[in-house]
């Protein structure tokens, strides 16, 4: 049975992102307090990431609310799967793939790097 932050944190992810059905939660509990690990379907990570990290700064803010209601003190990690979403191709991804021939980032790959790298930075804070 899933604990009452589980419930909380899944809910809200789950009605933000495309794909609810790959939303997972594990729980932990370590000497910092209760771990939750977030992993979704890698197209809904900038979705729960939000930009600069808004809306994943939202939810530690409501986990922070919860843990004081439950003398508890709540982290979440939000863990990148490492595969690159897939689109179809069309003309767009054609010049994309052009590109990549000759050795240039394409916009995929600057997305992909830079929500990497927000969650680096949002791993680091101490909620």
């Amino acid at each position: 049975m899933n604990s009452i932050d589980q419930q909380f944190v899944e809910f809200i992810v789950k009605s933000l992102v495309n794909n609810p059905d790959a939303v997972q939660i594990e729980r932990r509990i370590d000497e910092k307090g209760v771990l939750l690990e977030l992993t979704v379907d890698p197209e809904d990570l900038g979705r729960v990431i939000g930009k600069r990290g808004g809306t994943a700064q939202s939810l530690r803010t409501l986990l922070r609310a919860l843990g004081t209601k439950n003398d508890a003190r709540y982290n979440l990690k939000i863990i990148d799967n490492g595969v690159a979403p897939q689109h179809h191709q069309d003309d767009s991804q054609r010049s994309a793939d052009d590109s990549e021939d000759r050795g240039e980032p394409t916009d995929n790959e600057d997305m992909v790097s830079k929500t990497r790298r927000e969650l680096q930075d949002l791993d680091d804070l101490d909620v």
